[in-house]
């Protein structure tokens, strides 16, 4: 199990790890070793708690297959090792973002003094758009 936060963990037996080419930096290397790391995390096995499943499918985004796979690609640095390590880092920072619950907005009603302010600032529009117009006619 890897711990996210306190109270979250995540089952290790979800996550499959493949080695695939990388495009970018390894020179002539590139073309012979898979250094790039894909991590497929299957969320229906993975153990998170309901409330965190359903905003980590949320964040996931593009991210998330048609089978219900998070699939996180790491292809930064040289080595496999180094991938590995930043793909497993990516995946835990998307879980800790998706375990925080967002905040209830409170919805509040202007006060008394505010909805006062308001109308007496629009009467005293209206008088000086009025003053605006010309002469009436027959002046």
């Amino acid at each position: 199990m890897i711990r996210i936060t306190p109270s979250v963990f995540l089952d290790e037996r979800a996550i499959e790890e493949s080695f695939i080419r990388a495009s970018g930096p390894g020179g002539q290397n590139v073309n012979k070793v898979s250094t790039a790391v894909q991590l497929r995390v299957d969320l229906a096995l993975a153990g998170l708690p309901p409330p965190v499943r359903a905003r980590l499918e949320k964040l996931a985004g593009r991210r998330l297959t048609l089978q219900g796979e998070l699939l996180i690609t790491a292809q930064r640095h040289r080595t496999q090792e180094r991938n590995r390590a930043e793909a497993l880092d990516m995946l835990i920072r998307l879980v800790q973002r998706a375990a925080v619950a967002p905040v209830r907005r409170v919805a509040t009603k202007p006060s008394a003094g505010a909805r006062r302010r308001r109308v007496e600032d629009k009467v005293h529009r209206g008088k000086i758009k009025a003053t605006r117009s010309g002469p009436a006619e027959g002046e």
